[in-house]
């Protein structure tokens, strides 16, 4: 089986981290978020996967070619030259998906974080018999979404009703397809979209069905989501491999600590923390809510919430990080500063607090 997945664009909604990496490459719970689906995509059986994209696709190349060898899957890029929606890119790889094996294949959102259930997608894919199955999620405010009416019992792709304004349903479009290669005919190679162009016309033949998906779901693609996305990844973590979460005196909750990361005496760290590759947490630190990233050292008695601390970054003594700041890569913050909210540009060095949130460039 083969996989699209839709890489796109400049992912400037989690700036500054995406000035240093395409996206797909940032880190979440210690690994690439993009690599949280190709490890749920080689599992069920898939052998290649084709990244739609439109932003430095050798920089993702360069960087997947180790995972390459290491997950043993075949990884390709199909380059856009123009934003062709999220529909033009199938048409575009059409030639690496329809293989003419007749089998269908995956299309992914590159931002959705889930349990990736694609065994049970795949089963019930093959028991209706349709054209394309597309995975929806139950959301408690549908207005803001658009909406997919079903059928309870088979499945069946009713109508998509954009953000609606009285209530018609809650499940949404979850990012997550199975489509057969004759799909492909029904799209033309120009800026399409396969939400509002492509399923609609296959809805009205009866060929489209929803799956509902079992477990978490959340859009990453800005930080207040990723931080959300954390708690509920570590969560499903906590149920299906609790091992690989920390224990121990110091911890509190849901914690990552990578292997190769040190933690210092006396700190209390959690819940819903993810500390990465060669970071240094010294003695005395309290972390919560946050993702401090490779690389990154924070000094003894540095206070972090509900932030994300980039790669290669410092937290200096006695510092108080809070309210949603994002370090990009490479920034210090000095000994005893504080930021409410600070969203800091790379190799930065802050010297004084940031009251409230803002930019600092």
């Amino acid at each position: 089986m083969k996989a699209l997945i839709l890489v796109g664009g400049f992912g400037t909604r989690l700036r500054p981290l995406t000035l240093s990496v395409p996206k797909p490459l940032v880190d979440f719970g210690n690994k690439p978020m993009i690599l949280h689906q190709i490890e749920a995509l080689k599992e069920v059986g898939v052998t290649e996967v084709v990244l739609a994209i439109n932003y430095q696709p050798e920089v993702m190349l360069n960087f997947l070619k180790d995972f390459e060898s290491k997950l043993g899957i075949k990884i390709t890029c199909s380059q856009e030259t123009e934003p062709l929606g999220t529909a033009g890119p199938l048409a575009l790889a059409r030639d690496k998906l329809a293989d003419g094996s007749g089998e269908p294949f995956f299309v992914l959102n590159s931002d959705v974080i889930n349990e990736y259930p694609f065994t049970e997608i795949i089963q019930f894919h093959k028991s209706h018999g349709g054209e394309a199955t597309i995975m929806v999620t139950k959301v408690d405010e549908p207005s803001k979404y658009g909406v997919v009416v079903m059928e309870e019992e088979t499945g069946k792709v009713e109508r998509f009703v954009e953000k609606p304004k009285g209530f018609v349903g809650n499940k949404i479009n979850a990012g997550i397809y199975l489509l057969n290669p004759s799909v492909l005919d029904r799209i033309e190679l120009k800026p399409t979209s396969i939400e509002k162009e492509v399923f609609p016309r296959i809805a009205a033949d009866n060929g489209l069905f929803a799956m509902v998906l079992p477990g978490f779901w959340m859009d990453i693609g800005q930080p207040r989501d990723y931080i959300t996305g954390l708690r509920l990844y570590l969560d499903s973590l906590r149920k299906k491999a609790p091992a690989k979460l920390a224990s121990g005196t110091h911890v509190l909750g849901n914690v990552l600590v990578h292997e190769t990361a040190v933690i210092g005496e006396g700190c209390l760290i959690g819940p819903d923390v993810a500390v990465g590759p060669g970071c240094v947490v010294e003695a005395g630190v309290r972390l919560s809510r946050c993702t401090v990233m490779r690389g990154a050292r924070v000094k003894q008695h540095a206070c972090i919430s509900s932030s994300i601390i980039g790669w290669h970054s410092t937290v200096g003594m006695w510092a108080r990080v809070e309210n949603m700041t994002i370090l990009g890569e490479d920034v210090h913050v000095c000994d005893e500063v504080y930021s409410n909210g600070g969203v800091v540009l790379p190799h930065k060095e802050i010297k004084s607090s940031i009251l409230k949130p803002e930019i600092v460039m």
